[in-house]
């Protein structure tokens, strides 16, 4: 799991929910690349990552956000996204940004839910 790059916790839980921050595609603090598929890649390996430290699995995911700073990269986004979540579907939001830490051009965000109901 990567060190956040600001004063957040990368994920608390509440309840039966686990709440993920945010998730860029860095490794070490620095991003992977300047692409979107790369970096989104890795910000979907840190979210995993990050979910399971706190006992969640992708198949709890029940909302993401998802972060563009254009929406040119909606499409490839999409394509990437589905690849990563297989049959599971989460509930989505997609909004573009002016920008966003580190200069990234993607970040995901997840809240999971563990237990029935």
């Amino acid at each position: 799991m990567s060190t956040p790059v600001g004063p957040y916790t990368p994920i608390l839980p509440a309840g039966q929910w686990r709440v993920a921050s945010g998730q860029v595609g860095i490794v070490d603090g620095a991003l992977v690349d300047d692409t979107l598929a790369g970096q989104l890649h890795q910000a979907l390996a840190n979210l995993k990552a990050v979910l399971a430290s706190g006992g969640a699995e992708l198949t709890d995911v029940i909302k993401t956000t998802v972060f563009l700073i254009s929406m040119d990269d909606y499409a490839e986004m999409n394509a990437i996204y589905i690849d990563f979540f297989g049959d599971h579907r989460p509930a989505r939001s997609a909004v573009a940004v002016a920008e966003l830490p580190l200069g990234a051009r993607v970040e995901i965000e997840a809240w999971a839910h563990l237990g029935d109901g």
